[in-house]
């Protein structure tokens, strides 16, 4: 009875596209937004922030960059690690190059790195597309992954080879660096992610989303009516590669705190694609949903389970469950976790009528 649109009009198309067009909407993310800034830092302890509460919301914004390439512009990409390691060892070059600038203007530049780097990978998609663009994508991984093992200069002749965070400060007060707090770390990740989400809810909605689904629905179609090709898909990784180089800068720098080649490899680009496909392709929404599932799923075996499974024993049962369950997407709701809360919503617009 609380979930209706009773008495809410539409008077203009403005109004009619609105993010959030039914005022329950605008009020549950407003009491979601003020739990998470008001409420999280100040009651849950270091263990739910730094291991739970930030990977989630870092691994959440990659998974909205993939989104935006995969599930809006329909370009398979499988290098979404390659790319966050890109962002992230560009804002160690940055930091060591100018250390008076501010960590997070570093950590927000640090994405058009990655995005240069993406437009360069994604230029023969013009020219192939499906398996064979998702194979040139894998190829960037591996190139990246060469590089950020082999190019020494990359982490400053390190011996360990890793990159190692600096200490910054904000306004006094250390925002990098083992000194920093996880609350401080949690507030800062929490407000990047959220602008960043709320920039591509825009995006996708305006005339770049519409031009990436045309493409992604029939691209001879979409070259008929006019859209470039070629600067369209490279918009599509220019973006989406942003994100992902903003993610993996605020992993190592906001999270981590050190990182080595291995943070970056195939299996994190297979992880954010999972977090997608479970999650729902162009969905937003999903993105949140897919890193809240990939991520504390096998948390949450091992605190049930625990005492009566081994280590390894659990980690083979996420792998299964994971399995599983995109599987069971792929075949019985493709959309994902995303359309299931859809669902969700519409029933309960019209509860207690039938639906």
């Amino acid at each position: 009875m609380l979930y209706r649109e009773t008495g809410q009009f539409k008077t203009n198309y403005r109004d009619d596209q609105a993010v959030f067009p039914i005022l329950q909407d605008k009020i549950g993310i407003i009491l979601l937004l003020a739990f998470l800034f008001l409420v999280v830092p100040f009651t849950f302890n270091d263990f739910w922030l730094g291991g739970i509460m930030i990977p989630t919301l870092i691994f959440a914004c990659a998974a909205v960059g993939l989104n935006l390439l995969t599930g809006y512009a329909g370009q398979l990409s499988l290098g979404t690690g390659g790319f966050m390691g890109v962002g992230a060892y560009g804002c160690y070059k940055l930091a060591t190059i100018f250390p008076d600038v501010n960590i997070l203007i570093h950590i927000l530049l640090s994405g058009f790195i990655a995005a240069g780097v993406g437009i360069i990978f994604g230029i023969p998609s013009l020219r192939i597309k499906g398996f064979y663009l998702a194979v040139a994508t894998l190829a960037s991984q591996f190139f990246l992954e060469w590089a950020f093992g082999r190019v020494a200069w990359l982490y400053n002749y390190n011996a360990s080879g890793a990159i190692e965070v600096p200490t910054r400060t904000l306004f006094s007060l250390p925002i990098t660096g083992p000194t920093a707090t996880s609350v401080t770390r949690y507030l800062i990740v929490l407000t990047i992610v959220v602008v960043l989400t709320w920039v591509a809810s825009n995006i996708v909605r305006g005339r770049f989303g519409r031009a990436w689904m045309a493409i992604r629905d029939m691209d001879i179609a979409a070259e008929l009516i006019g859209i470039r090709l070629l600067p369209t898909k490279l918009t599509a990784f220019a973006i989406s590669s942003y994100y992902c180089g903003v993610a993996g800068a605020m992993m190592v720098f906001l999270w981590l705190g050190a990182a080595e080649v291995e943070s970056f490899d195939i299996n994190h680009s297979f992880l954010i694609l999972f977090m997608v496909i479970i999650g729902g392709l162009g969905s937003l929404v999903g993105c949140f949903l897919g890193a809240i599932f990939i991520w504390n799923l096998p948390i949450f075996l091992r605190s049930v389970f625990g005492d009566v499974m081994h280590a390894s024993t659990v980690e083979h049962v996420t792998f299964m469950l994971v399995g599983a369950m995109i599987i069971m997407f792929l075949i019985v709701e493709p959309a994902g976790l995303a359309r299931l809360w859809q669902i969700a919503k519409q029933k309960l617009r019209v509860w207690p009528f039938p639906y």
